[in-house]
């Protein structure tokens, strides 16, 4: 079985991308293959519209989404991760979510298996979760669950309240 987590934060080495390691960390220790996707440091535009996904059936922007369709295609879960920004996901994790339109006619993402993770100093994790969750649903994906990490610095998430929390979501 093989698990991808996207991480859709910018900064590198984020509470977002800590957070995907310890869970890939975790599948790897119960025998998963794991795969990363890292957007900090990728270039993913947005969905232009234009309609070539409907006629072609694949998306006529050529960006790093081309290489996230191939490791998506190939994963058996996925885990989308993202901060949250103003009580949603990130601008990269729209971009991600957004392009992934062009898969619906091929249902390359049903049946596989959902989880997700949010980051966030405060405020606005329920209103993110729920968003992704609404998004893997869309897709007919089978959403296992999530959890919510809490931290402003890098490494907040695995100390204090951020751990705790992050542990005792789902």
């Amino acid at each position: 079985m093989k698990l991808l987590g996207i991480a859709c934060s910018p900064r590198k080495g984020g509470n977002t991308e800590i957070l995907v390691n310890e869970a890939l960390k975790a599948a790897a220790e119960a025998g998963w293959q794991t795969e990363r996707f890292f957007m900090s440091g990728k270039e993913v535009a947005p969905c232009k519209a234009c309609g070539t996904c409907h006629k072609t059936g694949s998306c006529a922007i050529k960006d790093d989404m081309q290489e996230l369709y191939g490791l998506m295609d190939q994963a058996d879960g996925i885990i989308f991760a993202s901060p949250v920004y103003f009580g949603s996901v990130s601008a990269q994790c729209k971009a991600v979510m957004d392009r992934t339109f062009a898969l619906l006619g091929k249902h390359s993402l049903r049946d596989k298996i959902a989880g997700v993770i949010v980051v966030t100093r405060r405020v606005g994790a329920v209103q993110a979760r729920s968003l992704l969750y609404a998004f893997c649903i869309g897709h007919g994906m089978i959403v296992a669950g999530g959890g919510i990490g809490y931290g402003r610095e890098a490494g907040d998430v695995l100390k204090g309240w951020g751990r705790y929390q992050f542990l005792r979501s789902g």
